[in-house]
């Protein structure tokens, strides 16, 4: 299942970086002639695709903040979520599976890493003992 997940993490860390990537490089006019937002809200989502992307595969390569890519998957589902919504009500159905089955690939791996197999932290937190003592309340 670790596999998979990498897998998936990896084919939609290029999808996003492509499309957010696009949304940052391209004129705003050109973004706004095909969706019907404001130019500076696609420029966002674009930044936010872009993030996403890196949190899917930074925090589990690094072992730093591993948590992180759970939730940068639930972020993308929330984008594609609008995308797919987006894409119906301009009529266009059989486009609308696109994003869709893009959402549900990050759907999966939110509750992959979130449940099924999270990644594992840094080599120091796997120790039984980490050292960590909360402060004494001086009584």
């Amino acid at each position: 299942m670790n596999y998979a997940l990498w897998i998936v993490q990896g084919l939609l860390a290029l999808i996003f970086l492509f499309a957010g990537g696009m949304k940052l490089v391209l004129p705003i006019e050109a973004l706004t002639a095909e969706m019907p937002l404001p130019g500076l809200f696609v420029r966002f989502i674009g930044v936010a695709e872009v993030l996403g992307a890196i949190g899917l595969i930074l925090p589990g390569l690094l072992r730093i903040r591993p948590g992180l890519t759970p939730l940068a998957a639930a972020g993308l589902v929330i984008i594609m979520i609008g995308a797919t919504v987006l894409t119906l009500a301009g009529g266009a159905v059989a486009s609308a599976l696109i994003p869709l089955v893009v959402g549900l690939l990050a759907a999966f791996v939110a509750y992959g890493r979130w449940r099924l197999t999270p990644h594992r932290g840094s080599a120091g937190s796997r120790k039984a003992d980490s050292g960590y003592r909360p402060l004494s309340t001086g009584s």
